[in-house]
């Protein structure tokens, strides 16, 4: 039987895993949505695991988090410190923050980084030896009519990276949804095919074309890192938490300097420690830390 080009192009994992209808929405909306079935990971982990991030947001903040009521206590931050708000000239206050560095505080995130799923589904859009991490970080989110502004904080990824962009995404991210995605819940914002772009966003032709995200919790969504993304605001009380585990092709500078800073013994603490590693880039040659050259000897 003859084979069609993106057959030619399908990972063994990819075919094992039966993800060829996702690979198909990838490469043509620029993002899919894999249901929690499919991904192997329970309920009571995504439930664990909202639980743990509720946790380490109030260690980080200190005040507590409710899932359906939001901060236990009134919370502010600067306006100035909304980027992608900024960037179309609008000044609001957020009402989402980031956990960052998510692998170096618990086992079940470490898992969660190196799920199967997510990782061919990357490595599909990255390359197979390519994929490396870039960033561990969750969205802790609560109800604000501001969110991202008029623009819904559209942008690329891979934006910093210099055009032409080509097919292989540079970047590309995994989107885990703790809690029910609604458009009212604050769910991710995105316009479909737009990675086939491969330049950044176009306003107002972007806010216009963006649909919502809408997914139940233990949902993982894909996107490549040309493709248009933001977030509605939540209009709803309560909360919206996801986590990002972001990948880069290994010849991109990443958000996390995970190679260097990350406590390596803990790479030993999870489901498939050599895959961690090598997504990790702990055994890559780049970036120096330190001489590792030869040099020449004095002849004595």
């Amino acid at each position: 039987m003859e084979t069609t080009p993106l057959q030619t192009r399908l990972s063994s994992q990819i075919q094992e895993l039966e993800l060829e209808p996702f690979v198909l929405q990838l490469e043509v909306d620029g993002l899919c949505v894999v249901p929690p079935e499919k991904t192997g990971i329970e309920p009571e982990t995504i439930r664990a695991i909202g639980e743990q991030l509720l946790l380490e947001a109030e260690e980080i903040v200190g005040c507590g988090f409710s899932l359906n009521k939001g901060p236990e206590a009134p919370l502010t931050m600067s306006a100035d410190e909304n980027v992608l708000a900024r960037f179309s000239g609008d000044h609001g206050e957020p009402t989402q923050f980031l956990v960052q560095q998510l692998c170096a505080r618990n086992r079940l995130f470490r898992n969660l980084a190196i799920n199967p799923v997510a990782v061919a589904l990357i490595r599909h859009l990255i390359g197979q030896n390519a994929t490396r991490f870039s960033s561990h970080n969750a969205f802790i989110k609560w109800q604000g009519e501001f969110g991202y502004g008029r623009n819904l904080g559209l942008h690329c990824d891979q934006m910093a990276v210099p055009r032409p962009w080509g097919r292989n995404a540079l970047t590309a991210n995994t989107n885990w949804c703790i809690t029910d995605y609604s458009r009212d819940g604050g769910a991710m914002a995105y316009v479909p095919g737009s990675h086939r772009r491969m330049e950044p966003p176009r306003f107002p032709e972007a806010v216009e074309l963006a649909v919502p995200v809408e997914a139940p919790a233990g949902s993982l969504i894909v996107f490549h890192g040309a493709t248009w993304h933001g977030a509605f605001p939540r209009l709803t009380e309560g909360m919206r938490l996801s986590i990002a585990n972001y990948f880069r092709h290994y010849m991109v500078l990443p958000q996390d300097d995970i190679k260097n800073l990350f406590p390596q013994e803990l790479a030993d603490d999870c489901d498939d420690p050599e895959m961690f590693k090598f997504l990790a880039g702990f055994a890559d040659e780049f970036p120096y830390s330190h001489q590792t050259e030869r040099v020449p000897r004095l002849i004595s």
